[in-house]
Parts: C-alpha cells; structure tokens; sequence
C-alpha cells in the first residue's frame, strides 16, 4: 500500500498550500491512504467541519488533531458526527469523538489510523502506550488482521515519541509524530519494519516561530510585555510529511521518503515505487 501523511496544517497558508498540492500528490503517487493533521488548521488554534469538509473533498481521508483539538469549541458538539475526525486517543472516557478509526481503501483492504498524544511537557491525559496497546491488540497488523497501521503521535518530546516508535516496532506500518511543527531528518524503517518519522513538520508559512508571525512571538520572548494574539503567518506555505510504501504481506513498510514542497524550505518530492 501506498500512504500520505501531511503534517500539521497551520491556518490559510497551510490550507492553501495542501489544497494546491494535494492533485500533484495525488496524481504522482496516487496513494491509497491520505491522512492530515489539522489541528492547527482553523487561524492557527483547532479545526472546523467546515475546514475538515473541504480537506476531505480535497480527497484527504482521515484528520487527526492533538492538544487544540477543542480551541474551535463548534467542534465538541459535532466531532461524534465526524468518524475521520479523531482526537487523541488517550483522552478520559467519556469525552466526545474517537482516538482511531478502520477504513476500507481500494481492493477491500484493511486500514487503522490512530491518533495518541504524548504526555511529557504536554497536558498530561491517560497513559498513552495503554491506549494504543488496546487498539493494537484487537486489530493486529497482518494475515488474517489489517492491512495497514498509521499512528499519528502527537507530542513534544523527540525521545517520547521514539520510544513510541519502538514500542510499536513490527505492529505499525507508519509512527509518525506532529506538534513540533518542525520536519525531522531521521525517516527510518525500524528493525521490526515500521516507518518511522519522529515529525513531519508543518504545513504553513516557515518565515515565522512555528507558523504563526514572528514578530508577535519575539516580542513576547524578547520583551516580556503583553501583545496581541499570536495568529498565523500568511506567506507562501511549505507542504511537510512523509510518504510511506508497504509490503502487501505484512503491512509493514519497504520505504518511507519525507515531503516538503513549496514555500521556503528545501524541495523534495518522493517518488512513488
């Protein structure tokens, strides 16, 4: 199988970017599962059914969110309604929405996309390694289970979500992380055949602290006196993530290549296998 994962997506630049992106990647590697983190997607702070309805139009399958999952507080009342929405798992019984999803994609295969948040120097929910233990278990990676297994693990730590990676080694076809909002340069396949990525980066404008206007940011490092909201830098957007190929037997990954088009960073676009 054939999977694209596009990091978080940071305000209208960000949207704008994947948008005008998405029918070259489509086109060119022609994936059969396209997963976003669009967290930050709705001005920099949560995501709308609005926001999300034209990502999935766009031909984006599932969504995945992270800390701000409710900033845009629309979405607690509807994200029940919204299966290829999915905030992080490992949040309380009881709260609205889901941590993961099974979708069918092309041929009648199985694919499971969860979405986990970390807990070092983040908010701290339920253990996360427990929750995707559970899901991992009853839908296990292979013959006679799922095709293909995407984990989106949103945290700050880069050791925390290597140890995730490990964790999940020979039972996930992808761990990827997010929230950092900055492309890592260590794409891997793990001794037990998981890709592995410990952050696809942003998708939005790098001329900026992490997608949101630099000059507001430095004012509150630099000066310490009270500014305006911080709000997305609006340049020309930088598309990140990674793109990741598997071996239909096992589900586990034969190569992952990362993303980066547009924008300011440097240019790389995999080629599909």
């Amino acid at each position: 199988m054939r999977l694209l994962f596009l990091g978080d997506v940071v305000g209208r630049s960000g949207r704008d970017a994947v948008m005008a992106q998405l029918p070259r990647l489509k086109a060119e590697l022609d994936p059969d599962l396209t997963v976003v983190n669009g967290e930050n997607a709705a001005g920099g702070f949560g995501i709308t059914v609005k926001i999300a309805e034209e990502f999935f139009e766009a031909g984006v399958d599932v969504i995945t969110l992270g800390n701000h999952s409710w900033d845009q507080k629309e979405l607690v009342g509807q994200i029940d309604q919204q299966p290829r929405i999915l905030r992080p798992l490992n949040y309380p019984e009881g709260t609205p929405g889901r941590g993961f999803v099974l979708l069918q994609a092309r041929g009648g295969r199985k694919v499971l996309v969860m979405n986990v948040m970390l807990r070092l120097f983040m908010d701290p929910l339920d253990d996360p390694f427990a929750a995707v233990e559970r899901v991992v278990r009853a839908h296990r990676l292979g013959p006679g289970g799922v095709d293909a297994v995407l984990v989106d693990v949103h945290g700050e730590a880069t050791s925390e979500k290597m140890i995730m990676g490990h964790y999940l080694d020979g039972r996930a076809s992808l761990v990827v992380g997010t929230h950092s909002h900055v492309p890592t340069a260590d794409h891997q396949i793990l001794t037990g055949g998981t890709a592995y990525l410990t952050d696809a980066g942003m998708c939005g404008d790098y001329d900026s602290a992490i997608g949101m206007k630099k000059e507001v940011a430095m004012a509150k490092l630099i000066r310490k006196l009270p500014t305006e909201r911080l709000s997305p830098a609006e340049g020309e957007g930088t598309v990140c993530g990674c793109y990741v190929e598997t071996d239909d037997r096992t589900g586990l990954a034969t190569r992952i290549e990362p993303l980066r088009l547009g924008g300011r960073l440097s240019q790389h676009m995999p080629v599909r296998g």
